[in-house]
């Protein structure tokens, strides 16, 4: 992912910065408990792909 790309996104809902995980190649919401997946080096910020977060992995953030 590029770096500027990464420094401008933020989450399509609530606006919140978005946590970039590298080995999971998802774009993480923590206030809407989303994971924003990134396919081809595209991110996909559409809510209704985006996928639930269980509590345990915010926590693990």
């Amino acid at each position: 992912m590029d770096a500027k790309l990464l420094d401008i996104l933020v989450c399509p809902l609530c606006k919140s910065p978005l946590i970039y995980r590298k080995a999971e190649q998802e774009l993480i919401c923590k206030a809407d408990r989303l994971a924003f997946a990134i396919k081809d080096d595209i991110p996909v910020m559409l809510a209704d792909e985006a996928r639930e977060l269980t509590l345990k992995e915010i926590e693990s953030l």
